[in-house]
């Protein structure tokens, strides 16, 4: 598996950094990589799920007798790890036939242009660019880039849709800043909330494009314009007919249109298929998770801490900023007792968050309804989380970080904005939130009555 994997790795590796049109060939690489990641996964599970499996028999020995604990030890660990093996094979095959159906694909693969050169470290390269979403940028630049005449004179539009934090707005961004799309396009322009207003379009009529387009040439005046609708908020039939009609007149024929928001409604807006963005799956979650946490150190030498990490990683959802967020956090904070209580911190916020409200506390707060937060350095304190919101890259955002006060042990009481993450990568966007530190209230001690 191991040999497999590397080979599977090296094929995904040239084709990230080749300039790749043919969908057929990204389809191929989308599946090696579900396959790689997949593979990893179970092959982690299997290297690490011996230290599991002692932690579990610790606690068991405080409740059972030691014969009673030996004959647990020699049939439970059997039985999961003969189905991990069947597991471990099915993959294996699965990921051996895939290689030697690639022999074609790799001899096309030479034959397309180099994009950039790789870091030299894994993680910097993931840390600092859009992870897994090869397939969907290049969708979005054949569409832009496609100029075959279609029947109807309409302009097209491409909805992309998608839950909050998934990568919506940072697809787009990299898209926008893709050398083929800024030749291909005289003007790109950017219209977010705040661009609705009543008359309507200002920046259309001004002529004011996108801060970090560059600049055009005279070769380019004539082309088509490229119009970026990203929402938060919902985009009502009213106002998307008013932006359409004033786009229609204001800007030529050969241009388009791409709107990006969460609600699917934005579906029947579009001219072509939407693009349906969804969150990383828990392979795809812990191969990001575990090169970010680990960075130049190799997990297979620190077998409990890729044990704890891949715990945390199941708890986190596949949410990018919590993966970067939590993971960064355990880089800088390399010992096995601090993870250990992070692990346990985390477990039982999810678990007591879930049993209340049915869902995972990512999701309310992806809604900005309000969730309260334990603290893991002062347990007689918690957080009420309010809401979060983007800041552009030229705002202003607090010094306090919102993990300092969740697991460090900053003082800090009453209501304020915090520092959740910023994006090293375009738009790159603050996240901020607002939250309240409160003091939980401790019961009295109920006084004996004197006889």
């Amino acid at each position: 598996m191991q040999r497999a994997l590397l080979q599977a790795q090296v094929i995904i590796d040239e084709a990230t950094v080749r300039h790749i049109t043919n969908q057929a060939m990204l389809q191929q690489v989308d599946m090696l990589r579900d396959a790689m990641h997949h593979g990893c996964y179970i092959l982690d599970t299997f290297r690490f799920q011996s230290h599991d499996d002692e932690e579990k028999f610790q606690v068991l020995s405080h409740s059972f007798s030691l014969s009673k604990v030996k004959f647990l030890k020699e049939i439970c660990p059997f039985n999961r790890k003969t189905m991990l093996l069947e597991q471990l094979e099915n993959s294996l095959d699965n990921l051996n036939s895939m290689i030697l159906d690639m022999k074609e694909f790799i001899v096309f693969l030479m034959t397309y242009p180099h994009l950039y050169r790789q870091p030299y470290s894994m993680h910097l390269l993931l840390g600092n660019c859009m992870f897994n979403r090869q397939v969907e940028t290049e969708l979005v630049v054949n569409f832009l880039l496609d100029t075959q005449p279609h029947a109807c004179k309409e302009l097209e539009v491409l909805p992309i849709v998608g839950p909050a934090k998934v990568g919506k707005s940072t697809l787009v961004a990299h898209v926008c800043k893709n050398e083929r799309v800024q030749d291909h396009f005289s003007k790109i322009f950017l219209l977010r909330d705040n661009d609705f207003t009543d008359d309507g379009l200002t920046i259309l009529r001004e002529g004011c494009p996108m801060k970090h387009q560059k600049h055009i040439s005279n070769s380019n005046k004539e082309k088509g314009w490229l119009v970026i609708v990203d929402l938060v908020g919902d985009l009502n039939e009213d106002a998307w007919n008013m932006l359409y009609c004033s786009c229609k007149q204001l800007i030529p024929s050969t241009s388009k249109i791409i709107i990006a928001n969460r609600s699917a409604k934005i579906i029947e807006f579009g001219t072509t298929q939407a693009l349906n963005m969804k969150c990383l799956s828990l392979e795809a979650s812990w191969y990001f998770f575990k090169t970010i946490a680990f960075g130049s150190t190799d997990p297979k030498m620190h077998p409990r801490f890729a044990h704890v990490a891949m715990e945390i990683a199941k708890l986190l959802d596949g949410g990018l900023i919590g993966l970067n967020t939590v993971a960064c956090l355990l880089r800088d904070n390399f010992d096995i007792c601090f993870w250990c209580k992070v692990l346990d911190f985390l477990t039982k916020l999810v678990q007591n968050l879930v049993s209340k409200f049915g869902v995972h506390p990512f999701d309310l707060m992806n809604q900005n309804k309000p969730v309260h937060l334990s603290r893991m350095a002062n347990p007689f304190e918690y957080l009420v989380f309010y809401c979060e919101y983007q800041r552009y890259s030229h705002e202003e955002v607090p010094k306090i970080r919102l993990d300092d006060v969740v697991y460090g042990s900053f003082k800090a009481r009453g209501k304020s904005e915090f520092l959740a993450w910023i994006s090293p990568i375009p738009p790159y966007y603050s996240y901020v939130v607002t939250c309240e530190v409160r003091e939980l209230k401790r019961r009295a001690a109920k006084r004996k009555r004197s006889t």
